[in-house]
C-alpha cells in the first residue's frame, strides 16, 4: 500500500516494476522541482542578506565577503557528515529495509551532534585572527570577526537541518524539505528586517509608522540567519522523526549508540567528500587571498557576483538532489538499468535548466547587482565578472549533477580528486597567473576556464560507466 508522501513512481523503483521512459521523466521532474525551490530558497536567503547589508555601505559587505569561503568550508564538513548518513538511508529503502534504515537514522543524530560540536569549538577559536589571516582591511575585521563567530554558533542548528533534509529526501519526501527552505528564507527576511536596521519611520499606504529595530547592521545579518536555522531545524526534525512513514523514530525504541559498521560506512562515503570540501574550501580561502589586495570594491563585487551567480547553479544542485535520491533507491533495488537512465535524464535535465539560467544572467547581471548595492563601482564591475561567467554554466551543470549521481552511488573518492585537480591545477594556477594584469576580471577568467574542464571531465567518467560497477 502507498503510504503517505511516498511517491507511486518511486515505490515502482523499490519493487522492481518495469517504467516506461515518460514514467523515468516524470519522477525525475517531480523530485526535481521541489529540490530545485528549496536551492532557490536557500540562495535567496543569501542574496536578502547580502541586498541589506549592500544598503549599508561597501565596507559591510566586503566583511561578510571576507570570510564568506571560511563559512562555506564549515558548512561542507557538515554537509558530508550528513551526506555520509543519508545516503546509507536512500541505499536501505531502496531495498525496503526500513528497520535498518531508522537504526542509521539514530545512529546519524547522535554523530553529527559531536561532529558539529567539535568542529564549532575550531570555528570559534579561529573567529577573532580569522579576517587578518585572510588578508582583509583593518577596517572590515571587526564586523567580518562577529559574523564568522554567529555563523559557527549556529552550525550545530545548521548540521541537523541538512541531516533532517536529507534523509526526508533519500526517502523520497522531496517536497517538506523544500517548503521549510522557503519558509526559512522568509524568517531570514523578518529577522533581518528587524535587526540589522535601526528603529525608523516608514511610509505605508500614505500612513507613517514606527518601526522598531536593532540596527545592529552586520551582526543583525548573522543573528537573523542563525535564528532562521533553528526555526527551520526544529520542524525538520518533527518531520522527519514523528510525521516521516518510514523514517519515524519516536514510533518505536531503539538505540541511539553508534555502531563501527555504520560509522564505517559513513566514513567511506564522508571522508573523501569532507576532505575535497576542506581542500576546495581551501583553495577558495586562497581565492579570497589573491583577490584581497584588489581592495575593498573589489571583494564587495567578487561576494555580491557570487551570490547572484549562486540563482544560476542552484537549480542545478536541485536537480543533483535528486539524482542522489534516484540512483541511490535504484541501486538500493538492485535495478542497474534504472540507475543509468536516471543519471543519464537527471545531466541532460541540469544541463539544460542552467544553460537557460546563463543566458538571463548575462542579460540582467548589471540590473542584478543594481538590487545588490548602490555603490555604482561595484555594480559595473560585479556585472563585467557575472558576464564572464554565464559562458561556464552548461558544463558547471554537467560537474554539478553528476557529482550528485556518484554520491548516490556511494562513489565519492575519485569524483572528489578529479574536483580537488581541477580547482587547484587549473583554477588558481590560472587566477594567480591573471589577477596582476587583469584583476578581478582574471579571477573570474580562471573560473570560467576551470568549470569548464570540470565539466568535460566529469562527464568523461559518467560515460565511460566505471562507477556503476
Amino acid at each position: 500500500m502507498l503510504k503517505k508522501g511516498q511517491s507511486q513512481l518511486l515505490k515502482m523503483v523499490q519493487d522492481g516494476l518495469p517504467m516506461t521512459l515518460g514514467q523515468q521523466l516524470r519522477l525525475t521532474v517531480e523530485l526535481s522541482i521541489p529540490a530545485i525551490i528549496s536551492q532557490l530558497s536557500s540562495i535567496i536567503m543569501q542574496f536578502i542578506d547580502a541586498s541589506m547589508v549592500g544598503s549599508l555601505g561597501a565596507e559591510a559587505s566586503a566583511s561578510i565577503g571576507l570570510v564568506s569561503t571560511t563559512t562555506w568550508l564549515f558548512a561542507g564538513l557538515s554537509a558530508a557528515c550528513a551526506t555520509g548518513f543519508y545516503v546509507q538511508v536512500s541505499h536501505l529503502l531502496g531495498s525496503k529495509d526500513t528497520f535498518n534504515a531508522r537504526r542509521v537514522l539514530r545512529q546519524s543524530i547522535v554523530m553529527v551532534l559531536i561532529f558539529s560540536a567539535i568542529v564549532c569549538a575550531i570555528g570559534c577559536a579561529i573567529s577573532g585572527p580569522l579576517p587578518r589571516w585572510l588578508g582583509g582591511e583593518e577596517q572590515i575585521h571587526r564586523d567580518a570577526s562577529m559574523y564568522f563567530l554567529i555563523f559557527i554558533l549556529s552550525l550545530p542548528a545548521l548540521q541537523l537541518n541538512m541531516l533532517a533534509s536529507g534523509m526526508l529526501r533519500s526517502s523520497g519526501n522531496m517536497v517538506t524539505p523544500s517548503m521549510l527552505n522557503v519558509l526559512m528564507c522568509l524568517l531570514d527576511v523578518v529577522f533581518n528586517y528587524f535587526l540589522i536596521f535601526p528603529a525608523r519611520e516608514v511610509e505605508f499606504l500614505g500612513m507613517s509608522m514606527h518601526m522598531p529595530g536593532a540596527g545592529l547592521g552586520v551582526t543583525g545579518a548573522a543573528l537573523g540567519t542563525a535564528l532562521a536555522y533553528v526555526v527551520v531545524a526544529a520542524m525538520l526534525l518533527h518531520s522527519l522523526c514523528v510525521k516521516s512513514p518510514e523514517l519515524g523514530i519516536v514510533h518505536e525504541k531503539g538505540s541511539f549508540r553508534p555502531t563501527m559498521q555504520c560509522l564505517k560506512n559513513a566514513a567511506g562515503i564522508a571522508l573523501p567528500m569532507g576532505l575535497e570540501r576542506v581542500i576546495m574550501c581551501g583553495a577558495q580561502i586562497m581565492s579570497t587571498v589573491i583577490i584581497a589586495p584588489l581592495g575593498t570594491i573589489a571583494i564587495a563585487a567578487n561576494s555580491f557576483a557570487i551570490t547572484v551567480e549562486s540563482l544560476c547553479y542552484m537549480p542545478g544542485h536541485g536537480v543533483s538532489n535528486a539524482a542522489t535520491t534516484l540512483v541511490g533507491q535504484s541501486i538500493g533495488a538492485r535495478r542497474k538499468d534504472l540507475t543509468w537512465r536516471f543519471a543519464h535524464i537527471s545531466v541532460l535535465m541540469g544541463i539544460a535548466v542552467m544553460t537557460v539560467m546563463g543566458v538571463i544572467m548575462y542579460v540582467t547581471a548589471p540590473a542584478t547587482m543594481g538590487i545588490m548595492t548602490p555603490d555604482v563601482s561595484v555594480q559595473e564591475l560585479g556585472a563585467r565578472i557575472l558576464r564572464i561567467e554565464a559562458f561556464a554554466e552548461p558544463m558547471y551543470a554537467a560537474s554539478i549533477v553528476v557529482y550528485g549521481v556518484f554520491v548516490g552511488a556511494g562513489d565519492t573518492l575519485v569524483p572528489s580528486i578529479m574536483n580537488l585537480g581541477s580547482i587547484w591545477a587549473v583554477r588558481l594556477t590560472l587566477a594567480a597567473a591573471l589577477a596582476p594584469r587583469y584583476g578581478l576580471e582574471g579571477v573570474w577568467i580562471a573560473m570560467c576556464a576551470e568549470l569548464c574542464f570540470r565539466g568535460v571531465i566529469f562527464l568523461v567518467r559518467l560515460y565511460r560507466r566505471k562507477w556503476l560497477k
